[in-house]
């Protein structure tokens, strides 16, 4: 999770034309490929684990019953779909070049115009990053249009929970107003084809978060300041009530407790407006918060903070915390649910008051949770927490006991104020990073990921029944190997406050943690891999650090000096005594021939530069390497790389992988994520990657998919891809 600090004054002077009216939008490239037919039929779906990710926002329509919509930070932007009790993803279809597109900065719906929806896209703003966009919808979602703007957003930035930054003109659906972190205030007057800057009374910070919020309460339209100080003299909520000139509110709070405007919300009742407050914008980073409402029609503000951070917590502690995501009850006047956000050390709660806010009820104490659907929301405790990161909370205008608040892992949801379970189906935000198909046993699949450590998949259509690996728990799994011979043992590693290493005996299923470790891999566990027969083991730490050996299953580690420092240890499939590596930062192959005791260069003169070039070794074959070189292409060799020769098939490769070879095939479907021409899709050869055939389509591209794909030894044409926001993703074609 990046942070920006980048402050950038550009002057927008209008921005490109609406893409047409097309169900995606598509890049030049994109759009050039699509004239080729290169689909061969595969149905794609997430391998379930149930949410995963930071859930950012939540809005439900304020005139349809039953329709809602959900965004993520990295993940992409969903719809509730009520017959079917789940959320249908809409913003798979953005491509490879758009990456940046798939985190959602801000969501908008026209109360008047229930079948549209607006996007703001944008996942950082630093300088390497695209310039952000915004989506317009006439079905839901169905079909979009695309508008490209001259500005960056941060969905994955400091502030991301706040909002929402897009709201619909409550006076003119025709118009919309944006919010940026750097960029001042932007307007549009043709429901989002073409955005122009207007004058807003406050001038951007070095913060990042610009305008945090917009609302309409009535007729007016509010917006919170995130780059105030907290001072009369800097304020933090501005208004406008004729749509060109805004002011800022009088009487409004200050102080630290009131420095950013997190959330708000507006009782068209009580004509009253919520608005959450904290000295940060969060997720992290808050230790002070309020909740102030503000009577539209008289100018009044007051005070309803339900609890007051910078108490004790019992155990010596402060009981730090601001407040985060709110909604008002659409049916009952004065009824509000509230939340506080960053409370690590008491745990966050939502407080709901059906009194304006005279008095509070925290819903936590007797909250029971039920998260059988995603057992992995225990993270290896006894029991779940109630949640954290709670800065998106919706309530349902047509239920008054439907709540619903994201965490930084899920979304849960009551229909009595007392009964929680995850309300999640549908929504998968883990990002990827390793991926191994065993070739017998119970689980098809076992994935390493970001934040939730490796799971182990009995089904790949339901949150895996043992939740995420324990003993130990990892927070982000760093190296996940099989041993190819003896694929009942798996190691891996990653990051972790009780052992950064583990084995199992049963396939995945177990674990149990190295007897010991070496002295670097708390501060730096990087990839591990184990042989063909499960005897030896090497870790990588680091281009800082050397990397470790075992031949006792992790009870003694000594040093291999030779081995190229930060390299990936690949394993041969076949020769336990065999080791290979790639040193990305002087494109030179290393293989060792003495179980990973010593390494010797071969290969040399290789591309070299980007840490993210992969060496993978073939099944059931020893010294056969295929090397992704990225943009640079793809390299096999088939002397255990003392030679590679350059595959003329394709342009780019970015990760590949093997699975069942197609009958009267003699070799391994071959997957890769890379170019055959001009786009960046998924393909799979059945020939030694002589040729291939593009396997997704235009509707299934999921952003940036380079960390791991691979195919199923057990079944010809199954792949499994590694995304970084929207979970494992599995196709088979379609029969």
């Amino acid at each position: 999770m990046h942070a920006s600090s980048l402050s950038r004054r550009a002057v927008l002077a209008g921005t490109a034309a609406a893409a047409a009216a097309v169900s995606l939008p598509l890049t030049q490239g994109q759009a050039r490929a699509a004239a080729t037919p290169a689909q061969s039929g595969y149905r794609w779906r997430n391998a379930v684990q149930g949410g995963t990710g930071f859930v950012t926002g939540v809005l439900f329509h304020p005139s349809v019953e039953g329709l809602a919509y959900l965004r993520t930070d990295i993940g992409g932007a969903y719809r509730w779909d009520d017959r079917a009790d789940r959320w249908i993803p809409l913003t798979d279809h953005i491509g490879w070049d758009d990456w940046n597109l798939l985190g959602v900065e801000a969501m908008a719906v026209d109360p008047a115009h229930p079948n549209r929806v607006y996007l703001a896209l944008g996942t950082y703003t630093q300088s390497w990053a695209g310039n952000g966009a915004v989506l317009r919808s006439e079905d839901r979602g169905a079909t979009w249009q695309r508008t490209d703007l001259t500005v960056k957003l941060g969905a994955n930035e400091d502030g991301r929970g706040c909002g929402e930054r897009l709201l619909v003109d409550p006076r003119d659906s025709d118009t919309l107003w944006l919010g940026t972190r750097h960029d001042g205030l932007l307007k549009s007057t043709d429901r989002g084809a073409s955005w122009q800057a207007v004058s807003f009374p406050a001038a951007p910070g070095a913060t990042g978060q610009g305008i945090t919020l917009l609302v309409a309460a009535g007729r007016s339209v509010y917006a919170g300041w995130g780059d105030s100080d907290g001072t009369a003299e800097k304020p933090s909520l501005y208004r406008t009530s004729d749509g060109t000139t805004w002011q800022a509110v009088p009487g409004q709070p200050t102080g630290t407790a009131a420095r950013v405007p997190v959330r708000a919300a507006y009782d068209r009742h009580t004509r009253e407006l919520y608005v959450t407050y904290g000295d940060a914008p969060g997720p992290n980073g808050q230790t002070d918060g309020s909740v102030h409402k503000l009577r539209t029609a008289t100018g009044k503000w007051t005070e309803v903070t339900p609890a007051k951070p910078g108490g004790p917590t019992g155990d010596g502690g402060t009981d730090t915390f601001a407040y985060g995501g709110i909604a008002v009850d659409a049916r009952r006047p004065g009824t509000v649910v509230v939340a506080t956000n960053n409370r690590w050390s008491l745990v966050d709660t939502l407080y709901r008051t059906t009194d304006g806010g005279r008095t509070w009820t925290s819903l936590k104490e007797k909250a029971v949770l039920d998260v059988s659907e995603t057992p992995y929301l225990t993270f290896g405790a006894d029991k779940p927490k109630f949640g954290w990161w709670i800065q998106a909370v919706g309530l349902d205008p047509f239920d008054s006991r439907h709540v619903v608040y994201g965490t930084g892992a899920t979304l849960y949801g009551t229909r009595d104020l007392k009964h929680w379970a995850p309300q999640i189906r549908g929504v998968e935000e883990a990002s990827v990073r390793h991926l191994i198909s065993p070739p017998a046993g119970k689980a098809h699949l076992l994935s390493g990921c970001g934040d939730i450590g490796v799971m182990y998949h009995e089904r790949l259509t339901a949150s895996p029944a043992r939740g995420m690996a324990s003993n130990p728990v990892f927070s982000t799994a760093t190296g996940l190997s099989m041993a190819a011979a003896r694929p009942s043992y798996v190691v891996r590693s990653g990051w972790g406050d009780h052992g950064n290493g583990a084995f199992s005996d049963d396939g995945g299923r177990t674990w149990a943690p190295f007897a010991t470790q070496p002295p670097v891999a708390k501060s730096a566990p990087g990839p591990i891999a184990t042989n063909a027969d499960g005897s030896v083991l090497l870790w990588s730490f680091g281009t800082a650090n050397p990397g470790y050996r075992s031949a006792d299953n992790g009870v003694t580690w000594s040093e291999t000096g030779s081995f190229p420092k930060g390299a990936v240890p690949v394993a041969d499939p076949v020769d336990p005594a065999r080791f290979y590596a790639f040193d990305t930062t002087t494109g030179t192959l290393f293989a060792g021939t003495d179980s990973g005791r010593t390494f010797t260069a071969r290969a040399t003169g290789l591309n070299s530069g980007d840490s993210e070039f992969q060496l993978v070794a073939a099944p059931g074959r020893s010294g056969d390497l295929w090397l992704s070189l990225k943009w640079n292409g793809l390299y096999r060799s088939t002397d255990g790389g003392a030679t590679f020769t350059k595959v003329s098939s394709c342009w780019a490769s970015y990760t590949l992988g093997f699975g069942k070879a197609a009958e009267g095939a003699s070799y391994p479907a071959i997957y890769m994520v890379g170019a055959t021409e001009t786009i960046t899709a998924v393909y799979r050869s059945d020939d030694e990657a002589k040729t291939w055939t593009r396997i997704n389509d235009d509707r299934h591209q999921w952003g940036w998919i380079g960390a791991a794909v691979t195919g199923d030894p057990r079944v010809y044409g199954r792949v499994y891809i590694a995304s970084n926001g929207r979970g494992v993703q599995y196709g088979e074609p379609v029969r």
